[in-house]
Parts: structure tokens; C-alpha cells; sequence
């Protein structure tokens, strides 16, 4: 697949001084303690693991490059698939991954990835670049990586310029237990035993490159595409069955939601679904000129805060519309594409969305996670996006050499809350000002453990100024611990030749008479567990 070279260690050193210069250290003044009170009882509700889940499109280097190398290839991997990049996701105990799209996926026709790979389809992938797409990653791959990595599969449906027939055989090749010809063309493929499919997603985007569609007529073929894409893996019942995703929202539109909502309400007994799903990207400027993903100063950092803690109002008012047709929440929120999108790197392929990942990225997605595990009555899934190479990702590659981004690193501190109950707490979060731009100053979460163990996480938004955090806990031990993660500038990051300049070390604590206390320095993301 002909693509370009990364561009993640292009940028010259006097771009990050000029960025560090943009915070003074006389500027950063201490400000008013923060207080964080939580609740002895009751606990709230779980945080689904599956709010932690992952992403990946055949998108610029993300498929291959980031995940595929094939079996020949000197880079370790296992049939294909590399190991250093396995051995970072379990890690970080990814519960489930989006595959194959994105826009992909409304192109995408499983059986040119499944056979023999010298007899596999190459095609020109119209929605990323028109590069060639190989197929050399298909479904048997997928599953594999998957099963690799230990998550869930959340696999999307081409609803596009696909057919009802076409996702039914998908769904039969894969899950059906029985000699069906489908079940044995994938025996003779490799796999005699049926795939378990936790989450299917009902097309993607719709809305706009799925096929631009009106709410109305995405609705009458999402109830076709509900009644056949049937997973006829009989082990998977109950709680274990798969769960049907509904394309929803587009950040600030909300007919999609409506529409699905009220025919959900209206349906008749062949169909159903288990989740409606909202898009929603963290946008700094504009979308013709989003602004740069590293060399930038306070003023990108605020406006890319500002415009991160726009899901807090996407997920309220989604929640209100899903709400009124469903009081009970049996339905799920899933964010299935959320993140910072900046300009593509100087000298890449514009198409293949390569960024860099700085310790803005790591405020972003901590408070992005935050606002999920906030809502975890309704949000019980979400994908950043994406996991590798694209956008905001977890990890960045060039050849054989891999590097741990600052978003990788809050996921890899944030594993705790997975499984969770969300304990309510209440917190001044004071103002954190740039200019013409006023922002909350902090922000905390905490939960408690299956063994009743408390976590706080705790972020100062601030680049400015350090903060205190003391934290009140009824019964709080001796034994608290922590870890944080922190930069000198809003842009560090870590490069190949430099890949532990932003990483977590050790964060001391303070523990008297209930109160957990903690000095944050600016700009700071921090995970406390309190026995």
C-alpha cells in the first residue's frame, strides 16, 4: 500500500522552546486550595470498561503500518500483526475495538478480505486518499488482532453502498455454529469455531459519507439491517449477546437521535436495537483550518479546552432526547468517534490525518473521560479516535520503531475506574482565563472498586498555575498512593529519538483525618487510589 513516511519527528526544537516560552515561569501563581467532598453512600452506577474502547479504520498508516506488518516482515509480530503494539494495548486493557470504519466502513465488502491474501481484491480507498487498500487486513486478521489484544469485537456493517444481504452473510460467515456453507467456507479459511460479535454497529456517519441520508430513510433501513444481520452464535445470550449500535448524533444535530428514538418507541417485534451512538470531534478553530497538532502556544491549548468540553452539553442533550423515549435507559450511549482532530502534520499525506499527541491531548482525554464516566448511567461505550497513527492516538510508528503518546499514558493510569462505581462528589472548579477565554480550572471523578478501594482523578486544567487538591473520604487509610502526569509546555510530547519526555511518575500524598491531600503543578492529569 503506497503511503507516505510519518512526519511525528519533524518538528525542530525551536518550536517547542517557542512554546514552552509561552508560559513564564512567573506566571505560574498558586491559587485557592481545591475541595473535593465525596460521598460516604450510596454508590452510582458502574463504569462500563467499554467506555475505554479503541478505534481503528483503514485510515492512512493505522491499519497497516500500526497494526498490520505481515508475516514476512522483519518488524516481531505474530501471524502478521506486531507484538509491541499488542503487548501496549493489553496493557491498557482495551475492552473493545471499532473495525473497519469510520468512513471506511460504508465502502467496505468483507469478502474481498477473506481467502487466500494473493487472491484478495485490491481496491482504491475513496474515502482516505485513494491510496490502494490491499485487503491484506480483513476479517480473519481482525479477530485475531482482537483476540490478541483481549477485547471485545465492535465491528461496522456497510449500510452505504452495502446490502441487507450482504452484512446478513457477513454475520453468518462469522458467528453461525452450525455447517451452514457460509460457517464452512470460514472452517476451510482457518477457523472452524464460530467468532463471538459483541457490538455491531448499524452503519457509521450516515448522516454524511455513509451515504447522505435524511434521519427518515436511514431509519427504515436500519430496521432491515436490525432484523438480518443476525449473530448465530447460540454461546452468546443473555448478558453476552451482541448489542446492536444505531447511527445517532452528529455533534450539535440532533434529528438522527430523534428519529431513531421515536422509532425505537414505535417498533414492532422483528426488530430492536441496544445503543444509539454520537460523533463528536474536539475541533480548536474551524474545520477548514483546525489549527496545528504540535508548535503551538496558550492560545491553541485554551481554545482546544473550550472546545473539548462542548460533549459535556453533546451528552446532556442527547441523553435528554433519549430519555423521553426511554426513561428506563435500556438503550446505551455509545461515543463512538471522539478526539482532538488538528491539521495534518507539515509534509504528510493530508488524507492519512497524522498528528502529534502532546500533553494537550492528555487533558483532552482525560476530561473527555471524565465527562463519560460522569454519565455512565447512559454512556456505556465510546472509541477515541484513533488508536494508532491517527488523530489522537494511543501509539505512533515508523517502521519497527514504536512510541507511547500522552493519551496512551491517562488510558494506562485510568485502568482502575474500568468496572468501577461512579461515587458522587462535588468540587469548586474555580476559573482557569486566556484572554477573552474563561474555562473551569479543574476537574475530579471518583469511584470505588469491587474491593472498596477509592479512585480520584484529578486534573488541573490550568497551565499556569499549580493547584491543591484535598479530597474529604470518610475512613481514608495511611496507604494512599499516586501517580501523574505532567509537561513543562501545553505542546511536549515524545518523539522516537526522545519517547519518555511525557510519562507518569510518582505522586506524593498527604493522608490526616480523612483528608487526602495533593499539590498539583500546572497542567496535570492524576490518578490517587485511597485504601
Amino acid at each position: 500500500m503506497a503511503q507516505s513516511t510519518p512526519k511525528w519527528r519533524s518538528v525542530c526544537a525551536a518550536a517547542v522552546m517557542l512554546a514552552a516560552s509561552a508560559l513564564p515561569a512567573a506566571a505560574q501563581t498558586p491559587r485557592a486550595p481545591v475541595v473535593v467532598e465525596v460521598a460516604a453512600s450510596p454508590d452510582g452506577p458502574t463504569i462500563n470498561p467499554n467506555i475505554f474502547g479503541q478505534f481503528a479504520e483503514h485510515l492512512g498508516t493505522g491499519i497497516y503500518g500500526g497494526v498490520w506488518v505481515g508475516p514476512d516482515s522483519p518488524i516481531p509480530n505474530v501471524r502478521g500483526i506486531r507484538s509491541d503494539v499488542v503487548e501496549a494495548l493489553r496493557a491498557i486493557k482495551v475492552p473493545n475495538v471499532r473495525w473497519p470504519g469510520g468512513c471506511f466502513a460504508d465502502e467496505y465488502h468483507w469478502r474481498d478480505g477473506v481467502g487466500p491474501a494473493s487472491e484478495r481484491r485490491h481496491r482504491l480507498n475513496a474515502s482516505w486518499g485513494n491510496v490502494i487498500e490491499p485487503n491484506s487486513f480483513g476479517t480473519h486478521e481482525f479477530m485475531d488482532f482482537a483476540d490478541q489484544v483481549g477485547a471485545e469485537v465492535f465491528l461496522s456493517v456497510n449500510v452505504g453502498s452495502g446490502t441487507v444481504q450482504e452484512a446478513a452473510d457477513w454475520l453468518e460467515y462469522l458467528t453461525a455454529d452450525q455447517p451452514t456453507a457460509l460457517a464452512q467456507e470460514r472452517a476451510a479459511n482457518g477457523h472452524p469455531e464460530p467468532y463471538r460479535i459483541k457490538y455491531l454497529g448499524l452503519g457509521n456517519e450516515n448522516w454524511g459519507c455513509g451515504g447522505a441520508m435524511s434521519p427518515e430513510h436511514y431509519v427504515e433501513k436500519m430496521k432491515q439491517f436490525a432484523i438480518y444481520s443476525r449473530n448465530l452464535n447460540r454461546a452468546q445470550t443473555g448478558e453476552n449477546a451482541m448489542q446492536r449500535v444505531a447511527v445517532g448524533w452528529d455533534s450539535g444535530n440532533e434529528d438522527y437521535t430523534e428519529a431513531v428514538m421515536q422509532a425505537w418507541k414505535d417498533r414492532v417485534w422483528s426488530w430492536n436495537i441496544e445503543g444509539v451512538s454520537l460523533h463528536g470531534y474536539t475541533i480548536p478553530n474551524s474545520w477548514e483550518a483546525k489549527g496545528p497538532s504540535v508548535g503551538f502556544g496558550e492560545d491553541e491549548y485554551a481554545k482546544a479546552i473550550r472546545a473539548t468540553l462542548k460533549m459535556e452539553g453533546w451528552i446532556t442533550t442527547q441523553t435528554a432526547i433519549m430519555d423521553r423515549y426511554d426513561p428506563e435507559k435500556k438503550l446505551a450511549l455509545f461515543v463512538d468517534e471522539w478526539g482532538l482532530w488538528a491539521d495534518p502534520m507539515p509534509g504528510s499525506n493530508p488524507s492519512f490525518l497524522q498528528q502529534q499527541n502532546t500533553m494537550r491531548d492528555a487533558v483532552i482525554a482525560a476530561l473527555n473521560l471524565n465527562i463519560f464516566m460522569r454519565h455512565a448511567d447512559r454512556v456505556r461505550g465510546t472509541n477515541i479516535a484513533q488508536m494508532a497513527n491517527v488523530l489522537q492516538a494511543m501509539i505512533l510508528t515508523d517502521g519497527p520503531q514504536m512510541v507511547l503518546t500522552p493519551t496512551y499514558h491517562v488510558y494506562e493510569m485510568y485502568v482502575p475506574f474500568q468496572g468501577a462505581s461512579l461515587a458522587a462528589s462535588t468540587f469548586d472548579a474555580g476559573a482557569y482565563t486566556f484572554e477573552d477565554i474563561s474555562l473551569p480550572g479543574v476537574d475530579a471523578v471518583a469511584a470505588r472498586d469491587s474491593e472498596g478501594r477509592l479512585w480520584l482523578s484529578l486534573v488541573n486544567v490550568d497551565p499556569r498555575s499549580p493547584r491543591t487538591f484535598t479530597t474529604r473520604v470518610a475512613g481514608a487509610g495511611p496507604g494512599a498512593v499516586g501517580r501523574i502526569l505532567t509537561a513543562p509546555a501545553v505542546d511536549s510530547h515524545n518523539s522516537f529519538d526522545r519517547p519518555t519526555d511525557v510519562q507518569p511518575a510518582s505522586l506524593a500524598v498527604r493522608v490526616l483525618n480523612g483528608e487526602v491531600t495533593v499539590d498539583l503543578p500546572p497542567l496535570a492529569v492524576a490518578v490517587v487510589q485511597v485504601r
